[in-house]
């Protein structure tokens, strides 16, 4: 069975958990932002709540655990009903990956709290070993997430942001290669080479600075 997953079989319960908050957290913020500027096209929905299951497809986070990438519902929007349609298309599109950076940092805030009060002397070694595994897995894959979904590649939230940044005379451009967006997208996922130099290249230089930058600034704070 392990070998069709694309986590360790003992990762599976602590993948899952993160990945409710994560995906939950950052459609939510999608909807929250938009409803705020004017648009309550998924508030009408019923998108803009904190319950895992107006948010999650069965389909993108079963192939979470199979291929190690999956989706979640989008939250519909409308921009017509925006106030300032270009800030308001940034900051809708932003507040996803931004999401999962404050579950991140939440996520590691909690984990050095713990440490700070001792808890590994009050606890067995299997149960620290299981909270460390935890918060490691918690922290790791919404940092991924926040730089995943900030990739100029339709449909991805990146892409979005670049296409209320550009010019007027660009948008029409960019829009005709959004049906290309999900092939290009599979083809730098799945062409090992291609991920090599591109999104892997990407994750192993910036996930670690992120992370890192996370874990100082926070046990600076709590002197640790």
């Amino acid at each position: 069975m392990e070998g069709f997953l694309a986590f360790p079989l003992e990762l599976i319960p602590f993948v899952a958990i993160t990945l409710i908050f994560a995906f939950t957290l950052h459609e939510y913020a999608h909807a929250f932002v938009a409803y705020k500027f004017g648009d309550s096209t998924a508030a009408k929905q019923g998108r803009l709540t904190l319950s895992p299951m107006a948010h999650l497809d069965p389909l993108g986070t079963i192939l979470i655990f199979l291929v190690g990438f999956g989706w979640a519902k989008p939250v519909p929007v409308n921009r017509f009903f925006f106030k300032r349609p270009r800030l308001a298309g940034v900051l809708v599109s932003i507040a996803g990956p931004l999401s999962n950076l404050f579950l991140a940092i939440i996520g590691a805030f909690l984990f050095l709290v713990l440490i700070k009060f001792g808890l590994y002397e009050t606890v067995s070694a299997t149960a620290w070993r299981a909270i460390e595994t935890f918060f490691s897995v918690f922290v790791m894959l919404n940092i991924i997430l926040f730089i995943f979904n900030l990739l100029p590649i339709p449909p991805l939230d990146g892409y979005r942001i670049i296409h209320d940044l550009v010019p007027n005379r660009v948008r029409p451009q960019l829009t005709k290669l959004e049906p290309f967006g999900m092939i290009f997208f599979l083809a730098l996922v799945l062409i090992r080479p291609l991920y090599d130099v591109t999104i892997g290249l990407l994750f192993s230089t910036v996930y670690p600075t992120i992370e890192k930058g996370i874990f100082d600034f926070l046990a600076t704070l709590l002197m640790l």
